[in-house]
């Protein structure tokens, strides 16, 4: 079965494969960023990244620019998310939940602090305020076929005579796709699970 890999929010991380330069600032890894905006005029930097004027009160220029935001930060704070989110938030509910750290990261350079969830396997037991983590790409959930084959079903039946439906597609070539959510989350450096 083929997986489109598709990001849970369009533009606010880089998996590397956008063709820049990595932006990795020496820090080293894979080149997967999280993105924001910088003012040209006043140089804040802000995440997730804006259109528009400038959000700082004392600036309000017009020119932002797309940044690549540093890989490392610091905990500031985390926490440990013991119940299942409401929607939408999506989480299958015939699985059971499992506890998932929620950590908030300074990032020095930018100046800011950016919430992600902890990259699976790492509990707060392995964490630290203080203590250093990197960004790393991570999957927020998976469609299988048979739920994107539901969304395209209740798709027919609005549009019966779309013949470029996705659906269509796949029977002609027997192939289903399943959708891949991803997203970041916050690793501590030096852990590879």
């Amino acid at each position: 079965m083929a997986q489109t890999r598709r990001p849970v929010v369009e533009g606010w991380f880089d998996d590397g494969d956008r063709g820049g330069d990595g932006g990795d600032g020496g820090d080293g890894g894979d080149g997967f960023r999280l993105l924001g905006t910088r003012c040209y005029t006043c140089g804040s930097v802000f995440f997730p990244p804006v259109d528009g004027p400038c959000r700082n009160p004392a600036c309000g220029a017009d020119g932002l620019a797309e940044v690549a935001l540093s890989r490392r930060g610091r905990i500031w704070s985390y926490t440990d998310c013991r119940y299942r989110p409401p929607a939408p938030y999506v989480s299958d509910p015939d699985v059971p939940w499992e506890p998932r750290p929620l950590i908030a990261v300074e990032l020095e350079a930018e100046r800011m602090v950016v919430l992600g969830q902890a990259a699976p396997g790492v509990t707060v037991a392995d964490l630290a305020v203080g203590a250093e983590v990197e960004v790393v790409p991570g999957v927020l959930y998976e469609d299988d076929a048979d739920d994107a084959d539901d969304a395209d079903d209740a798709d027919d039946a609005d549009d019966a005579d779309d013949a470029d439906d996705a659906d269509d597609a796949d029977d002609a070539d027997g192939e289903d796709a399943a959708t891949v959510w991803t997203t970041w989350n916050w690793r501590p450096t030096g852990v590879t699970a």
